[in-house]
């Protein structure tokens, strides 16, 4: 009865002409041609697509209220917790090993494990990962291999079909079908960066880091996270696309780490009010609001007033996907980008700057210093400076002010950007950045 019960409820809404047995003995084939299946594409994508288990420690620091250190008592008291958790991952290179998964899979872990579905077991090694893109590249030795072809991300449609694999729940490989319901989705505040394609296809826990795939079983994006109030799968899950992903492998593999591309400028949504006040023909892309000086987009020519309508010849349709698209590209990068400017259509070639340079718009580093104009200074004997602060903004509100110095960040120095950006990109939790404030040093705490 029990059964029954179950089977009643998968089968709601669906209309049955003919018995349970009838249907169970339903021809492989009609009139000599075979039932459209996708288990022939599956066949030959699945032993690419792995589980991964980790373990480790999570460290937990708390500080002690200055009442409770009578006596030689601690600042802090430290607690180490073990975890383990499981995920999947996609094999893209046969020949080296290589795997590719989420950042937030494998982050803190001290054991990684690749297991395939052949059963094998490997234990892998973390060859880079990316905290604003969530983006991880592992490696192990192995032989027999399977590795996923790619596909390319900028040619999606809405309503293409989409397949997704992974591990949901550790219940092993699962394979779920839909179609692709959006493109390049943001600000939804789940990564620094977001590009996000969506799709129907059902993904829940343990999916992270899995393989979203075309009819043609070419990788498209890594599935990444879900929408859903209890955790659960309710039709929207989404991926990062592959092209993307692609970008940050290529930094990981050269450069050990990312090196972002930076524009220099700031802007926001195009929407209807804003077009309505600018009197724009256009209502989506990305409108520039400042652009700095000595940068990439003053270089090119961009100016305050512009409306960035396509990077490369594909659409831009907010602020959110041209800074995670600039963003996951490399420093020294050229970007062609379609303007509006004054009901005129223009195309500049950009040279992207990278974190490095001596001057920064906080939003290229962490969206939590979104608001200040970032600059290194020689005062300190090294640091970076804010040499302008948006009243009201992310950065005011953390209680920044014009003319800081930070120095540090969770006591680690800090000379460059460039040293900004590595530890911004690797923090977690409440973080303690070090200034020095009209010549006397004072901390400021962020999450």
């Amino acid at each position: 009865m029990k059964f029954r019960h179950i089977f009643s409820a998968l089968i709601v809404g669906v209309t049955l002409t003919a018995p349970i047995s009838a249907v169970a003995a339903l021809p492989s084939s009609v009139d000599g041609k075979p039932l459209p299946s996708l288990a022939p594409m599956l066949e030959k994508v699945t032993p690419a697509v792995v589980n991964i288990s980790v373990a480790g420690t999570h460290t937990q620091r708390q500080r002690i209220p200055e009442i409770f250190r009578h006596f030689g008592a601690p600042s802090e008291s430290v607690r180490e917790r073990p975890f383990k958790g499981l995920g999947s991952g996609v094999i893209i290179d046969a020949d080296k090993g290589y795997v590719i998964t989420n950042h937030h899979v494998i982050n803190n872990a001290d054991e990684i494990t690749v297991t395939l579905t052949d059963g094998r077991s490997f234990d892998a090694k973390k060859i880079g990962s990316d905290e604003g893109t969530d983006v991880a590249l592992l490696q192990i030795e192995a032989d027999d291999l399977t590795a996923i072809k790619l596909g390319n991300s900028d040619d999606l449609r809405v309503g293409d079909f989409a397949v997704a694999i992974g591990n949901p729940f550790g219940l092993g490989q699962t394979v779920t079908s839909g179609i692709i319901g959006a493109l390049a989705r943001s600000s939804l505040n789940i990564e620094n960066y977001e590009n996000f394609i969506q799709t129907d296809a059902a993904i829940n826990s343990g999916n992270s880091g899995g393989a979203l795939v075309n009819l043609n079983g070419r990788l498209i994006g890594i599935n990444t996270a879900i929408y859903g109030p209890n955790g659960g799968n309710v039709g929207i899950g989404f991926a990062i696309p592959i092209n993307m992903a692609n970008n940050i492998i290529d930094q990981l593999l050269e450069h050990g780490k990312v090196q972002r591309g930076v524009l220099g400028i700031t802007g926001r949504d195009l929407n209807s009010e804003v077009a309505k006040a600018m009197d724009l023909d256009v209502q989506k892309g990305a409108f520039v609001n400042q652009v700095f000086a000595d940068t990439a987009a003053a270089d090119a020519g961009i100016e305050a007033g512009d409306v960035i309508t396509e990077i490369n010849g594909k659409p831009v349709n907010s602020f959110g996907q041209l800074r995670a698209q600039i963003g996951t590209m490399g420093a020294g990068s050229k970007v062609k980008l379609g303007l509006l400017r004054d009901g005129s259509k223009k195309t500049v070639t950009v040279t992207l700057g990278g974190s490095d340079e001596q001057t920064a718009s906080a939003q290229d580093i962490d969206k939590r210093l979104l608001g200040a104009k970032l600059e290194t200074t020689k005062e300190y004997k090294g640091g970076i400076a804010i040499v302008e602060l948006e009243p009201g903004s992310p950065a005011a509100r953390v209680g920044l002010k014009k003319d800081d110095v930070i120095i540090g960040i969770n006591k680690q120095r800090v000379k460059t950007i460039s040293d900004l950006q590595d530890i911004l990109d690797d923090a977690k939790g409440t973080i303690a950045l070090n200034l020095v404030r009209d010549g006397t040093q004072i901390y400021l705490f962020m999450r």
